[in-house]
């Protein structure tokens, strides 16, 4: 708590104040950053009540610091395309904090990558890696080159030589990319193999997301999606509710919601629905996961072919009316603020119980506040989607100790992970006064191993 001089008097200063000012200078110094202005806003809110019971975190300017990335890396990437005409896109890599470990988050090739979106992203990825209760701290990257509708010689020539310039600020003990949005075993594969050339050295444990047969691990594929399941499971557990017998409505039809829709399925739900950029389908049997797969890993077409294989669905344009499907459990696993005041609200009135976030922040801050007005249980990104980076760091230790383990014991692994997140979670929330409420509960799970270990080590 500070204490403020004016006309003579003494006043103290309430916390409310001091996140208020904070806020503030996050605008002022980023002004045209939307999108981390947001990630900011939600933790800031949620860690007043422990701010008030623990001002050492003030005394310590821990915020202040972590507001602040260490660095942000931006760098050109020209590339060559089959046609030889030169091309150049803008890379990014923020490297947050690394109180608690080696920097680590994915990298996202998609054309609205910007520098507001990687911070976001990267700010977000701080709490959610403290959540692992894995020793990984927080980045982000990427670049703002699309890979759709590319060769795969346009994505190697364009991956080598982003590799080239990130290389210099990566290591395994430094900082350790993976995949995200437009990054997948393909793109990991050319960086790898680029770093590789660059470094002279075989450093299995510099990126993960690796294939498989060169330092990958077993389950990471399928880990976001398991883990957003496994972490709603035992939300809704809490409320004596289960995947089993309910209708679920998954935003998305990539890897995220691949992986989610399978979990539900074997877990006795009934996904009626999902997406992609284009629109959404519906099927009132129950989507068809293999026919999904089969467009979206093997054929890569869009989502509307589906109803070609089965004709009692329904195909229509526009991925945001796939929220005004009755469902019990929603899960978006596609974008960034997908689902706004409007989409909860019909989600409500249509009698959802639950809402999942597959992706990064897919629920405006108005969204969030709807769906905990009226009760519904929401299990929020940072803490549900983290099981794509716990594997991630599992797949560091078997690096690390040159082990391979096999796709059931990572799976054990993910599912005692996310049953601490949510553990952890729920206990913040109740230490703090917003009992159930798992926004806050893993705001200050997250940020309180983080501002621990960063007074710990000093100023720096």
């Amino acid at each position: 708590m500070k204490v403020l001089e004016e006309k003579g008097e003494v006043q103290t200063q309430t916390v409310t104040d001091y996140v208020n000012e904070l806020f503030i200078q996050v605008q002022q110094r980023n002004p045209h950053e939307k999108e981390f202005q947001q990630a900011v806003k939600e933790v800031l809110v949620s860690l007043v009540p422990v701010l008030e019971k623990n001002p050492t975190y003030i005394k310590h300017a821990v915020l202040e610091r972590m507001l602040e990335p260490d660095r942000l890396i931006s760098f050109k990437v020209p590339w060559v395309d089959d046609a030889g005409n030169i091309k150049v896109n803008r890379g990014y890599r923020v490297q947050f904090n690394n109180a608690i470990g080696p920097y680590k988050g994915g990298l996202r090739f998609h054309s609205s990558v910007n520098a507001s979106i990687i911070k976001f992203l990267g700010f977000e990825q701080i709490f959610k890696n403290s959540l692992t209760g894995q020793p990984i701290g927080g980045g982000k990257g990427g670049s703002d080159f699309d890979p759709k509708g590319k060769s795969d010689q346009e994505i190697m020539r364009f991956c080598q030589s982003f590799m080239t310039e990130l290389s210099k600020y990566i290591g395994p003990d430094i900082d350790v990319p993976a995949g995200d949005i437009g990054v997948g075993a393909r793109e990991i594969g050319y960086l790898f193999g680029q770093y590789k050339r660059l470094k002279g050295a075989y450093e299995a444990g510099v990126l993960t997301g690796k294939g498989v047969g060169y330092g990958g691990s077993l389950g990471r594929k399928e880990a976001t999606g398991y883990g957003l399941v496994y972490f709603v499971e035992e939300m809704l557990k809490s409320q004596g509710l289960h995947f089993n017998n309910s209708r679920v409505v998954v935003s998305g039809s990539g890897n995220v919601s691949i992986y989610a829709m399978e979990k539900a399925i074997q877990l006795g739900a009934k996904v009626v629905a999902c997406s992609d950029s284009n629109g959404y389908i519906y099927d009132p049997n129950g989507i068809n996961l293999e026919t999904v797969k089969q467009l979206k890993e093997v054929e890569n077409k869009r989502i509307y072919e589906y109803v070609k294989e089965h004709p009692d669905a329904l195909y229509q344009e526009g991925y945001t009316g796939i929220w005004g499907i009755p469902c019990d459990i929603a899960l978006p696993c596609a974008t960034q603020n997908e689902l706004n005041k409007e989409a909860a609200e019909k989600l409500i009135s249509n009698g959802v119980n639950a809402v999942g976030e597959g992706a990064n922040m897919p629920s405006t801050l108005e969204a969030v506040d709807t769906f905990i007005h009226h009760n519904v249980l929401f299990a929020p990104a940072k803490a549900a989607n983290a099981g794509g980076v716990a594997v991630s760091a599992l797949e560091m230790a078997q690096n690390s100790a040159r082990i391979a383990w096999t796709q059931d014991e990572v799976d054990k692994k993910l599912q005692e992970i996310m049953k601490n997140i949510y553990s952890k979670s729920i206990k913040a929330a109740e230490d703090y006064a917003t009992r159930g409420n798992l926004v806050a509960g893993a705001n200050i799970a997250g940020f309180i191993k983080v501002a621990d270990a960063m007074i710990a080590q000093g100023i720096i």
